[in-house]
């Protein structure tokens, strides 16, 4: 069995990672999957959160993917995102001020607002805390 497989990292602007690695993981639409390489052949919706990976030499880097699809081919992984970061490019503040904002919008019954766009204002600003707190338990 092979111990690496190749990993493609798409955006609807660019790539942003294509390498060989031993394992990824990502949030899919059930939840969180780990694959090694000679995984199942598998097509799931991704979910916003982090995607971690652990390159052949052992690095480990993480991306945020703000939704998409995840792939698993028997020599390739490919993760097609709507919009796709190193996780290193994110801003904490801003989504910091994102979640706050979209909370806020949520919570005041009188605002004229569209309840699925700052349910995904949220969603996305929650994810994007969630991979910054991934890359500092990886960095402990």
């Amino acid at each position: 069995m092979a111990t690496t497989v190749l990993c493609d990292i798409v955006s609807a602007e660019e790539e942003i990672f294509s390498g060989m690695i031993e394992f990824v993981s990502v949030t899919g639409s059930l939840g969180e999957l780990g694959i090694y390489p000679g995984h199942t052949p598998l097509l799931t919706e991704l979910k916003p959160g982090p995607v971690e990976l652990r390159k052949q030499d052992g690095e480990h880097e993480i991306f945020y993917v703000s939704g998409g699809f995840f792939e698993v081919q028997p020599t390739k992984v490919i993760v097609l995102a709507d919009t796709a970061l190193r996780a290193s490019d994110l801003d904490e503040a801003a989504a910091e001020q994102a979640k706050q904002d979209a909370e806020k919008a949520i919570g005041d019954n009188n605002s004229e607002f569209e309840f699925a766009a700052a349910a995904a204002q949220l969603a996305e600003a929650t994810a994007q805390i969630r991979t910054l707190q991934a890359i500092r338990k990886k960095l402990k």
